[in-house]
């Protein structure tokens, strides 16, 4: 019933039907109605009568059905036999599939609970994502509007001051006499003067560039890869920070600079320039004696700025971003007179220099206690890498910081040689 050319057919058991009770009666030639099938024709694998012999299956192989049964019920039981390991198989396989059907069914039930897991944890990953991104937008508004708030506050007191200033300016030169002017002019002048001085950005501190991207990676949320992200974060001036080292020190008319590096609110690298950056170099002791710096924007949030001072003393260095100081800022700057050239050797210790003589002494104080056992480079009073034998400064192109020159013999047992 399961094949489709015989579903319709209808089966009988071989018990019920009326034919079973002609087993074991002869069965008659279709031939010859008359004779019984008693021969067997070995060519044409088929029963046949004597008739039969006689006429068409004259040159033929034949025998008797008792004589060949043998042979060929073997062979059929053989075939039988195989056959019978096959439905084994089969049944077998059949058992299997409906083993894996059930597995199937139960294997896809637990998948598709996974499945809801896991968009159940998307979900809730991406909700909080966008509170996240709803926070960092909300705390860039603000920020924006603090320092336009703190800028307009400034820039209003900055006005105020101006004001008052140019208004007892003006009174003072149309309504005062001689003497009250000459007497008020230096408090004016100076009034006027830090007026004038003082520095202040020319436009808005922030601006309304606040993209969101949803390409960009955004890390991990909840164990989720998420992506989307506010482009545009806002300089924090306060977590800017000042890089270099000469940031305190410099020489009388030599080249020097400093690197300012621009982080956010968060505390995290800006990568892109273009701000307003002020910076300023005056003298401490003398009036009118400033350097005028040059800032350099390298495009990648970091700025370089570079000077040369003509005056040595104390410099007051203030840098600005958007109007307001940087972490460090204002700084001590020390320039010093002129540059002092070293009078020693650059070498890696005073004993590899001076042949490794055992009385050595290099003459920034290094000593080996116990004399010269091998350059260990371990020994009391060594930096630790290669330096100069008259100061111990540890950079070769740098400025002596050792006292006046003297003669070397007059400082160590043994004269420092270079190899």
């Amino acid at each position: 019933r399961r094949q489709k050319k015989t579903a319709s057919h209808a089966v009988t058991e071989l018990e019920n039907t009326k034919d079973s009770s002609h087993a074991g009666k002869p069965l008659y030639c279709p031939s010859h109605p008359t004779e019984q099938l008693k021969l067997f024709c070995e060519q044409c694998d088929q029963p046949v009568c004597q008739h039969c012999i006689v006429d068409r299956h004259r040159h033929h192989r034949c025998d008797f059905t008792s004589n060949v049964i043998h042979r060929h019920g073997d062979a059929l039981r053989e075939l039988l036999k195989s056959t019978q390991q096959h439905v084994g198989t089969v049944e077998g396989v059949l058992s299997q599939i409906d083993d894996m059907g059930s597995a199937v069914h139960s294997r896809t039930e637990a998948v598709a609970t996974e499945i809801c897991l896991f968009a159940s944890g998307y979900v809730k990953a991406i909700e909080e994502h966008r509170d996240r991104l709803l926070k960092q937008l909300e705390d860039l508004k603000v920020q924006k509007e603090n320092l336009l708030h703190l800028q307009k506050a400034q820039l209003q007191q900055l006005l105020l001051d101006m004001r008052t200033g140019v208004e007892f300016a003006e009174h003072l030169l149309m309504s005062g006499s001689d003497l009250e002017i000459l007497i008020t002019k230096g408090v004016v002048m100076s009034r006027l003067a830090k007026l004038n001085s003082v520095v202040y950005n020319t436009h808005p501190s922030v601006d309304d560039r606040i993209q969101f991207s949803p390409q960009e990676r955004a890390g991990q949320c909840c164990g989720y890869e998420v992506f989307g992200a506010i482009l545009n974060k806002v300089v924090d001036p306060a977590r800017c920070t000042l890089h270099g080292e000469d940031l305190h020190s410099a020489c009388q008319n030599q080249l020097t600079g400093f690197t300012l590096l621009f982080n956010n609110t968060r505390g995290e690298r800006m990568r892109q320039g273009g701000e307003a950056v002020q910076v300023t170099i005056t003298h401490k002791e003398k009036v009118d004696c400033s350097v005028k710096p040059t800032v350099c924007d390298n495009g990648d949030g970091t700025y370089h700025i570079s000077y040369s001072p003509e005056e040595p003393g104390l410099y007051a260095v203030c840098v600005y971003v958007k109007g307001q100081h940087v972490k460090g800022s204002p700084f001590t700057l020390m320039v010093r007179s002129k540059f002092r050239k070293h009078q020693g050797v650059f070498h890696c210790c005073a004993f590899c220099s001076s042949g490794g003589q055992k009385a050595a002494r290099c003459a920034c104080g290094g000593t080996m206690p116990g004399g010269y056992q091998g350059c260990g480079h371990g020994h009391k009073g060594h930096p630790g890498s290669p330096h100069w034998s008259c100061c111990g400064q540890v950079k070769q192109s740098s400025e002596c910081l050792g006292g006046p020159p003297s003669d070397t013999s007059q400082r160590s047992l043994l004269r420092t040689v270079a190899l």
